[in-house]
């Protein structure tokens, strides 16, 4: 069996306490298409929502391989604004990050 492609799914959101403040929620995962990737992610983000507002801990990754561990409230979504596409782990994001992690 061979294995999936990695995509990304790049959904833009919007706090709904502080007008104005805008940013981006990033999913990763494998997926057969990008349809695929969207249906996932999204499925991810509802399924810890729920598992959230019942009180429980978001699981780190469902078993599809998708997770979403930052959901916090006050912030929408705009699933329909989402784009996915084959993830691209750039050296360069890693090193001019990693000293907020070395330290």
């Amino acid at each position: 069996m061979t294995a999936l492609p990695f995509f990304e799914v790049d959904v833009p959101i919007r706090s709904t306490t502080q007008p104005g403040l805008s940013g981006w929620h990033i999913f990763t995962g494998p997926a057969a298409s990008t349809g695929e990737a969207l249906r996932l992610a999204h499925g991810a983000y509802t399924d810890a929502v729920a598992t959230q507002q019942a009180g429980h801990e978001i699981p780190r990754r469902r078993p599809e391989g998708w997770s979403a561990r930052a959901v916090r409230p006050g912030w929408e979504p705009d699933w329909l604004a989402a784009s996915a596409g084959p993830w691209d782990d750039p050296p360069a994001w890693r090193h001019a990050h990693s000293s907020d992690f070395d330290q």
